[in-house]
């Protein structure tokens, strides 16, 4: 089955579909208010982002306290930094860069 990109105003969607037509209805399904602003079937069947692009360096080992954060959060991203800065003391930037890594990395 082939991997699609498919972009919106607000989020990037990857997801493999039989075809654009079962891809772009994963947005519809997902995000009802959003329109697909540009629908890519990639070339391979893997997708793969480049952590420093994401501002990540160093040691990316999965963080448990971050994970425990998404889980309680049911993966809602800005939830997740709350819980991970309440739990943590840590400042916004630093608990959104363990938050989005952790995400990255298949939480």
């Amino acid at each position: 089955m082939p991997l699609f990109e498919i972009e919106t105003e607000a989020h990037i969607i990857i997801t493999w579909a039989e075809n654009e037509q079962s891809a772009m209805a994963v947005v519809t399904d997902a995000y009802p208010g959003e329109k697909p602003v540009r629908v890519t079937r990639r070339p391979r069947d893997t997708w793969v982002i480049s952590k420093a692009a994401l501002g990540i360096t160093g040691v990316t080992d999965p963080c448990t306290t971050a994970r425990d954060c998404l889980s309680k959060a049911a993966g809602d991203k800005v939830q997740a930094i709350r819980l991970y800065m309440h739990e943590t003391g840590s400042d916004l930037e630093g608990a959104r860069k363990v938050i989005e890594s952790n995400m990255v990395m298949g939480w």
